[in-house]
């Protein structure tokens, strides 16, 4: 299964809200397959200081070797991976838009993108089938009675695509926290999903969202549930959903984006090695 890799450049810089940029890249090699469906991931590679353009291995059929090829790279050189999902592709271009949030100069991502400029390039790998659910979004929201949706502005870009794919006869519930008001972004949809933003103000990341599910009124049977965002907060909404409304866990998509107080460089932890164990096994 061929593991994409392409580089990009930058053709375009806004600002969406006061803490989201976003950032319109041209690929130098686009497959017909992205932007195709919704909530697909790809890790862009950051150059290390002082690289123009990112160091990294050709396209490779064997996604393992590829990664293999990739830590072979002295680690002075070897760029940063960081994920992220694709907002969109702009029909019938190369283009991909991807969203930053601007959370200060903590990690390489958020420092780069606050002084993104026209003309510089990154990497891209995927997005790679290899990590593609194995029921499809649209596929897995027909059959259920309803929709969930709940997460922070990491994962609203995942969100957006979700909230456009949509069928339109599934009703949706769909829970977004943000730091304030003003970062509320528009959702297209051909479904009329409600949705319900949540001001986090001075509250620990996650826990305006984790309340929100609790105490929410929601629809009768058997749900599609999606979750994403900082992974204490997924965990809980997870274990709440399961112990405290009796869903299946078979029935929950669940990815913990981002760890409070930790950086994807840090080690995992107990808890992040026992939710990747339980994603492997129920793929």
């Amino acid at each position: 299964m061929t593991l994409p890799v392409t580089f990009l450049e930058v053709v375009e810089v806004r600002r969406i809200t006061p803490r989201t940029a976003r950032v319109v890249f041209e690929a130098e090699a686009l497959d017909d397959s992205v932007g195709a469906a919704p909530d697909q991931q790809v890790k862009l590679c950051f150059p290390r200081p002082g690289q123009q353009v990112p160091e990294l291995p050709p396209q490779s059929a064997d996604p393992m070797g590829w990664y293999q090829a990739y830590l072979a790279i002295p680690e002075a050189a070897r760029p940063l991976l960081r994920s992220f999902t694709l907002r969109r592709r702009r029909p019938g271009t190369r283009q991909v838009e991807i969203d930053f949030v601007l959370h200060g100069d903590a990690g390489p991502a958020a420092a780069w993108a606050a002084r993104a400029a026209v003309g510089q390039r990154l990497g891209m790998v995927g997005p790679s089938a290899l990590y593609a659910p194995a029921v499809p979004f649209a596929d897995a929201a027909a059959a259920a009675d309803w929709v969930l949706l709940a997460g922070d502005e990491t994962a609203l870009p995942a969100v957006a695509t979700l909230v456009g794919a949509l069928p339109a006869a599934v009703p949706a519930v769909v829970f977004v926290e943000i730091a304030d008001e003003a970062e509320r972004q528009p959702l297209e949809s051909g479904a009329e999903p409600v949705v319900h933003w949540l001001s986090r103000g001075g509250a620990a990341p996650g826990a305006v969202l984790v309340e929100a599910v609790r105490a929410a009124e929601l629809p009768a049977g058997r749900p599609f549930v999606w979750l994403a965002g900082e992974a204490g907060a997924v965990r809980a909404l997870r274990r709440h959903l399961v112990d405290g409304r009796g869903v299946p866990k078979a029935s929950i998509d669940f990815t913990g984006y981002w760890r409070h107080r930790l950086t994807q460089d840090d080690a995992p932890t107990a808890e992040d090695l026992a939710d990747a164990q339980e994603r492997l096994a129920g793929s």
